[in-house]
């Protein structure tokens, strides 16, 4: 009477492990942990840009000191490291494979008169939250060319909007139409595989299948770049890209 549920939870433990063994060694069945990653550099001495100059707008204004804001379509750090470029897998995933929509919302900021983040990415329909933090009124105007056109005043009482894009779509531009000098750029995704650089120009792409992909890296002045980059199963492979204003 002991012995037959003995031997069950004995069977039992056999085919779990004969299970992660099959996950393991069978072609074709591999765990998705491969990652891309790398840095992002501007290519030569920097153009000065004009910066931003809000005083049409003293509660910004003065959220700046006072000063005109630094212009962020040319963001650079230590070593001439470039940040707002975004970086995705644009070819090679598996045909067929889908990836489910993150809870968790992005967040779009609107801080002393400038979007935070200026460059973001996210997926079909996950939430896009949009903040009014500077209690004043702003206008969100997004100018995609495929999903419907989100364009909304967001007046000083209205903290928070909420938004989804329906289909995937290429990096677009979104603007405030109260401030003509705020600008910030979104692309939708159908995967999680995309990565905006900081500061320090570093991006990471991560639980990735093996495989071959065509990675490409955009700037909103300078255009994109793209490379092939093949990963084998639980790899890592580095690819950097560097950007420089072409030649007159």
């Amino acid at each position: 009477m002991t012995k037959e549920p003995s031997m069950r939870g004995t069977a039992n433990r056999l085919w779990l492990a004969v299970g992660l063994v099959v996950v393991s060694f069978w072609p074709g069945v591999a765990v998705a942990a491969s990652t891309i990653t790398g840095t992002v550099a501007f290519d030569g001495k920097a153009p000065a840009l004009r910066p931003l100059d809000m005083s049409a707008e003293p509660i910004c204004h003065k959220k700046h000191g006072g000063k005109p804001a630094p212009n962020e379509a040319l963001v650079l750090g230590t070593g001439n490291s470039m940040g707002n470029i975004m970086v995705w897998v644009s070819k090679g995933l598996p045909a067929g494979k889908t990836w489910p929509a993150p809870k968790t919302p992005v967040v779009l900021e609107q801080d002393g008169c400038e979007y935070k983040p200026h460059v973001t990415g996210i997926m079909v329909g996950q939430a896009y939250r949009i903040l009014n933090s500077d209690g004043i009124l702003h206008n969100i105007h997004t100018l995609p060319k495929i999903n419907p056109a989100f364009n909304r005043g967001q007046p000083a009482t209205v903290k928070e909007m909420t938004t989804t894009f329906p289909k995937p779509e290429a990096i677009f531009q979104v603007k405030c139409d109260v401030h003509p000098w705020m600008s910030a750029y979104i692309a939708v995704y159908t995967h999680p595989f995309y990565s905006v650089t900081g500061t320090d120009g570093k991006f990471t792409i991560s639980g990735l299948d093996p495989g071959t992909y065509e990675i490409t890296a955009w700037h909103e002045k300078l255009g994109t770049q793209t490379a092939s980059v093949t990963v084998g199963a639980s790899d890592t492979k580095t690819q950097n890209f560097k950007f420089a204003v072409p030649a007159k």
